[in-house]
């Protein structure tokens, strides 16, 4: 599929394709992808498309990060010889179709810099092990992949993990003079970054069980639905807690 192109700023783009978004982030030196989609077939070649009309660095200058290794976030990888991701995601990679190409390591508090534009890694696990967010410094805008969102968020399966996320959560939320906007990969693309309050407290009354789910099944996992209303967790079920 073409995913549509939302431009957000000369030098930044969303490329969506319905349920899930990546985004092209262009520096005076190089350009950076922030994952590579789940349908589109020629992600590299429509980014370079976007960046030449933009007289924006392209070629071997455009280079590719993965907010986190789940398979909607990772189909085009095989179009770059190397990425950027974290070490925690290499299981959850390397055990798919996509799996080609060099991991480069990318740790918290790592900078890329394209030129006159510095993204910074933090390290925000508990959707997935390795799950990153990127700091857009100069801009205050929070690239935030799958943990921060008004939509759903799989929180299923022997990766994910509710305590970790909250942390991550609270984390942020001592980052929150850095950054005012976050761009989701899914659901809404800019949410404020109160978010982070509200999915901090909302993972609480998960934890707590004040929030009641209902059983469901997605793709044939089983697991329970958790609508707390800023948005939706889907989280283990609840026959598998306590084993």
């Amino acid at each position: 599929m073409i995913p549509e192109i939302k431009k957000i700023d000369e030098k930044t783009w969303a490329l969506d394709e319905g349920g899930v978004r990546f985004f092209l982030l262009a520096g005076s030196e190089r350009s950076l992808m922030i994952d590579s989609g789940m349908q589109t077939e020629d992600a590299r070649g429509i980014a370079e498309e976007i960046l030449t009309a933009a007289g924006a660095p392209h070629g071997d200058a455009l280079e590719l990060i993965n907010t986190h290794a789940d398979r909607d976030h990772i189909h085009c990888n095989s179009q770059f010889p190397w990425f950027y991701m974290h070490p925690a995601e290499a299981t959850n990679f390397y055990g798919t179709k996509a799996a080609t190409g060099e991991m480069r390591a990318v740790w918290d508090g790592d900078e890329l810099d394209l030129g006159g534009r510095i993204l910074r890694v933090i390290e925000i696990p508990g959707h997935t092990p390795g799950s990153i967010a990127l700091l857009d410094v100069e801009s205050w805008r929070l690239f935030g992949g799958d943990s921060i969102q008004d939509g759903r968020i799989f929180m299923f399966g022997v990766q994910r993990e509710m305590h970790a996320y909250r942390a991550s959560m609270k984390r942020l939320m001592g980052m929150m003079d850095q950054f005012d906007t976050v761009f989701a990969s899914h659901a809404t693309m800019e949410v404020p970054a109160k978010y982070v309050e509200l999915m901090y407290e909302a993972s609480g009354r998960v934890l707590a069980g004040e929030v009641e789910g209902h059983p469901a099944e997605f793709f044939g996992n089983k697991m329970t639905v958790v609508d707390c209303g800023v948005c939706t967790y889907l989280c283990q079920p609840a026959e598998e807690k306590g084993v």
